[in-house]
């Protein structure tokens, strides 16, 4: 896989054959520009500008319908991505109801842990306009918590974050993937999510 009409490219990934199992931690270091957020939204299926082939189970996702797609989003495949896409006029809590409504994934007492163990309990009636990028990028993760997922992408998210916040994320992470089994694969472009990777790649 690589961006379509380049053909000079050296990396861990572009045009290379590579597999990623639930149970892995990835980190995919970049440089800015070079690449990370495309990748996300390629596995996503958000775009499908690229040459080669990404598969799901051998299955080139190419091939998947809308209502497939739907159900992997739904089921399988979580994402925190870097812009976050939240909606600046609704507060912290309805942005991540909002997609809780749709799964019935999570209790409201286990949302409220999610505040309380990321420093933003206080911020949960407030609309997200009205608050920081790192308090944004925490609202944004817990929305990503809100499914079962086989795989979560979480695209740059630390990039706003201290030391103590960013470890507050990694690990409520690593507790809601070791529950479930299911693999992380996070970008950078050069402050790190701190979890225990299992490979490390570049772009």
């Amino acid at each position: 896989m690589v961006f379509k009409e380049q053909t000079q490219v050296v990396s861990d990934v572009w045009r290379q054959e590579l597999s990623f199992q639930k149970g892995e931690c990835c980190l995919v270091e970049a440089a800015s520009g070079t690449g990370k957020s495309s990748l996300c939204s390629y596995i996503y299926g958000w775009r499908d500008d690229y040459e080669g082939t990404i598969c799901f189970d051998e299955r080139d996702i190419r091939s998947l319908r809308t209502n497939e797609w739907v159900h992997l989003r739904n089921a399988s495949l979580s994402i925190l991505f870097q812009d976050l896409r939240l909606f600046p006029e609704l507060t912290a809590w309805d942005n991540v109801e909002l997609k809780n409504k749709l799964t019935h994934y999570k209790t409201r007492r286990q949302l409220e842990h999610c505040f309380e163990c990321l420093g933003i309990a206080d911020k949960r009636r407030v609309p997200v306009g009205k608050i920081s990028l790192g308090q944004q990028q925490r609202v944004a993760f817990i929305r990503a918590l809100c499914q079962p997922f086989d795989f979560i992408l979480l695209d740059e998210p630390v990039s706003h974050l201290d030391e103590a916040n960013a470890t507050a994320m990694a690990a409520l992470l690593q507790e809601e993937a070791a529950a479930q089994g299911a693999g992380v694969l996070v970008t950078s472009i050069g402050k790190q999510l701190p979890m225990n990777y299992t490979k490390t790649l570049h772009l």
